[in-house]
């Protein structure tokens, strides 16, 4: 009888979960989820893995993202074709910026100036001045043009019009389309190396992913200006594309092919294909490019693929229709949208020890609202008096 408190005590001691990092008073670091249904974006407090405030924005809010420069959060709202401006520091909108016909994604250059976002009811790209908060141009591309990324040097713009098969390269200094690619069919997400010598882009209607060399990139591509390089058959509706943070691989995920396709961006090869679970939708890599973790819309998981072995090595149940995913500052917890669940699951890494072997538990389910479709993470120091 006397040992049974104290075997208890030890086993709670045991099995705990780690208490959270303390970075002082003025550290912060919030997740921030668009509910598409809600016309509301949720913050989720990232020190105690609450919910900290829901914040009103425009109709239909789908893509999201953060400022690396300053504490501000961007947030396209489709339904009233217009952008909010979150102060993170306030968690409250403080500007609400116009564009034009059917945003649904916004990117944000790497010195924080501009933002870009691909207008696909309406044909162009809309260039935002970040410091003005007011759109400087609105550049024409292609049909139904659905993503516009940046590149690391912020020279250029990749367009991927699904409309009309081509992709668009725009100068960011001139502001003009330089040059008009075809590609492959319904191209979709585009991934940029770190260099911005490459770019490629996935096409869910052919299962390829087409490769194209910008001019100017620091990778000597530029001598023959852009062009496309390849078009690489991967898996079965390519919807989805993660660069590892050194640029060797792009892991590429294949909807109805159940897999994710590994290409090395170096030579433009596919090496392989291995099966990941059941329609894969997104996918995100360690900053150490050890792990991949996927979420499978389709039975209701996260596939755990550790890139050096070459095969998964965990699946984790999640909630229902798992769609985009992010993860902690410290990397040790994964954040993943359950779509039709309306909340958010925490997954939480952990060293294994000989009577708690996984290394991934669910640490919680956070309710946000309906039909979460975009998350973005925000770590900083607070600028102004900071309060716990």
């Amino acid at each position: 009888m006397v040992l049974i408190p104290l075997l208890g005590g030890a086993g709670w001691w045991y099995f705990r979960e780690q208490p959270f990092p303390d970075y002082g008073p003025a550290y912060r670091e919030y997740a921030y989820v668009t509910n598409g249904k809600s016309n509301t974006v949720s913050v989720i407090d990232l020190r105690t893995f609450q919910p900290a405030k829901t914040i009103a924005v425009g109709l239909d809010p789908t893509g999201v993202a953060a400022n690396s420069k300053k504490n501000e959060i961007y947030v396209v709202n489709t339904g009233s074709n217009n952008v909010s401006v979150i102060d993170a520091e306030k968690n409250a909108v403080v500007a609400t910026i116009g564009v034009h016909g059917k945003p649904y994604f916004i990117d944000v250059a790497e010195d924080g100036k501009r933002a870009y976002v691909a207008n696909s009811g309406s044909a162009n790209v809309s260039v935002i001045d970040l410091e003005k908060r007011a759109v400087i141009s609105n550049v024409r591309v292609g049909l139904a043009p659905g993503l516009a990324r940046v590149s690391p040097d912020g020279a250029t713009v990749v367009v991927s019009n699904r409309g009309d098969n081509t992709v668009s390269l725009i100068d960011a200094k001139l502001l003009r389309v330089r040059a008009t690619l075809p590609v492959c069919q319904h191209p979709e997400d585009v991934a940029i190396l770190t260099d911005s010598s490459k770019a490629f882009v996935a096409c869910s209607g052919s299962s390829q992913v087409a490769s194209i060399a910008l001019a100017g990139g620091h990778g000597g591509s530029g001598l023959a200006g852009d062009r496309v390089l390849a078009l690489l058959d991967v898996g079965t509706t390519p919807v989805s594309l993660a660069l590892k943070p050194d640029g060797g691989e792009l892991m590429v995920c294949d909807f109805d092919g159940d897999s994710i396709s590994i290409i090395e961006t170096g030579n433009d090869e596919v090496g392989s294909s291995p099966l990941i679970g059941r329609n894969p939708t997104h996918a995100v890599v360690t900053l150490d490019n050890s792990r991949l973790y996927a979420s499978n819309f389709g039975s209701n998981s996260v596939a755990v693929y550790d890139i050096d072995m070459g095969r998964r090595i965990a699946t984790v149940a999640v909630g229902s229709r798992p769609d985009g995913l992010a993860l902690s500052q410290d990397q040790k917890y994964l954040l993943v949208l359950d779509t039709q669940a309306g909340d958010v699951t925490v997954i939480q890494k952990r060293t294994p020890r000989k009577l708690e072997p996984t290394e991934y538990s669910l640490l919680t389910m956070i309710p946000v609202g309906v039909q979460p479709n975009g998350i973005v993470v925000k770590s900083f120091m607070m600028t102004g008096p900071a309060k716990k």
